[in-house]
């Protein structure tokens, strides 16, 4: 095996050397490429990455691949799948001809479509949830034995390819027929179109399980929405840091631990008197909990409000902003050509020097542009009024104990600073950016004017 044949040689790591060349070796080769290559390739910027044959141990120094598209690893000596979790974009992955035993640092390709792991020494199918993409998986020449593991791949539901030739399984006599039955989506297996009638007869044979197994994997889908529901509900609840108050269990953690109380319970009478307590406890959580799932709706709209509000403001002044940008292209056509027609030296350095101011009153009324937008944004984020607004609802906290009142107080207040803190280190960032992007601009039009040699236009 091709990959064996690399193990007299001295494993090799994966470092910026290695990456470098080869994105230079598959960059493009024409004019554009060879300036890349000149300025530097970005690793953000790569699409596609080949790193065969390298005789590779480990994977690492992957993650300013953050873009990666298509990475091929195979005929290596990798023995662990990791250093993956950036690759967020990543489609196409080749680990086949490695040293790989088990599948695993797979959790955030979530848009992976195509993953070989062919000829590697891999004896179970798991640790691919989060696949969700899947279409094609290669898995030959392993050392999978079980069938059991077929079932495990019931769940990809756009799995239209599969290799398994190779692995001990194939050897079985069921081996075609028990996958077609359980895989009734599957296109091609081991390279080879599925027979359609075929797969009717191994549907038939095997109806009896399938239908067990339909039932058990049915019942697991609703108990798994059931509770993703539930979750759904509690983390709403908790974005309005009311949960848990739609009930008892306020009332009921206070006696938990509360031994005294359970033996007064026992006295004549009060057993009665605790119950009509509890029940008014109750409706005062239940209160609560009404009052404030609105609020949280209340805010929810506001801040909805607040950033239309925003994103109307960055948009009107962007577009003055272009608007004087297009006003001084128009211009600047009119003031090159003109430099360029002229043919005293006197009036050539004159019409530099009035183009020259041009630039530098775009550059202030673009600068002004943005000043009055950060100024407007600090207006909308003043902190004060906004902690102000949220005390003003304090009338929630009507339920007199003192843990979860402060608990939800002090939850509101950060909700708060973490909201401005956000909308302030947002701004910052939009505002650097907006000043370097004119920055730039500026620097490209007064560079094309002082490239203008004033001997070449009298000549």
């Amino acid at each position: 095996m091709m990959n064996r044949l690399y193990n007299s040689l001295e494993p090799r790591v994966m470092d910026d050397d290695m990456l470098k060349l080869a994105v230079g070796e598959q960059g493009p080769q024409e004019e554009a490429g060879q300036l890349a290559k000149q300025e530097g390739i970005l690793f953000k910027d790569v699409l596609s990455l080949q790193l065969d044959f390298q005789n590779i141990l480990r994977i690492d120094n992957l993650w300013q691949f953050e873009n990666l598209r298509k990475l091929q690893l195979d005929n290596n000596i990798i023995e662990r799948i990791e250093g993956l979790e950036n690759l967020t974009h990543l489609v196409w992955l080749d680990l086949s001809f490695n040293n790989i035993e088990a599948i695993e640092g797979l959790d955030t390709l979530v848009n992976l479509e195509d993953l070989s792991l062919f000829n590697n020494r891999i004896s179970k199918i798991d640790s691919l949830d989060a696949l969700v993409k899947l279409q094609v998986l290669s898995l030959g020449n392993n050392q999978i034995s079980n069938m059991m593991n077929i079932i495990y791949l019931r769940r990809f539901k756009d799995l239209r390819a599969l290799g398994l030739s190779g692995n001990p399984m194939a050897e079985t006599e069921d081996y075609r027929m028990f996958i077609w039955a359980y895989l009734p989506d599957l296109v091609y297996l081991d390279s080879r179109r599925i027979d359609e009638h075929m797969k009717e007869q191994a549907e038939i044979k095997h109806q009896y399980s399938i239908d067990e197994l339909k039932h058990r994997e049915n019942l697991i889908r609703t108990r798994l929405e059931d509770e993703q529901s539930w979750q759904k509900k509690l983390e709403d609840h908790k974005a309005a840091f009311v949960e848990h108050l739609n009930g008892s269990f306020l009332f009921d953690s206070m006696y938990t631990e509360d031994v005294e109380g359970n033996k007064l319970a026992c006295l004549p009478s009060v057993g009665e008197l605790l119950e009509a307590y509890k029940d008014k406890f109750v409706i005062i959580c239940l209160n609560i909990f009404e009052y404030g799932l609105k609020q949280h709706e209340k805010r929810k709209a506001e801040l909805e409000t607040f950033n239309e509000c925003v994103h109307e403001a960055i948009q009107e002044n962007q577009e003055q902003g272009k608007q004087r940008i297009a006003k001084f292209e128009e211009k600047h056509l009119l003031s090159l050509s003109a430099i360029r027609d002229e043919s005293e030296l006197t009036n050539v350095e004159m019409k530099i020097v009035e183009y020259s101011e041009d630039i530098t009153e775009l550059y202030n009324g673009l600068m002004t542009l943005e000043m009055q937008l950060v100024e407007q944004l600090e207006l909308f984020v003043d902190k004060d009024t906004i902690v102000n607004a949220v005390g003003a609802s304090h009338d929630i906290h009507l339920l007199k104990i003192d843990n979860r009142e402060d608990e939800l107080v002090t939850r509101i207040n950060s909700w708060c600073t973490h909201l401005v803190d956000k909308i302030h280190k947002d701004e910052i960032i939009r505002n650097r950016k907006r000043v370097k992007e004119i920055n730039q601009y500026i620097d490209h039009m007064q560079n094309e004017l002082d490239n203008l040699d004033s001997s070449d236009i009298i000549d």
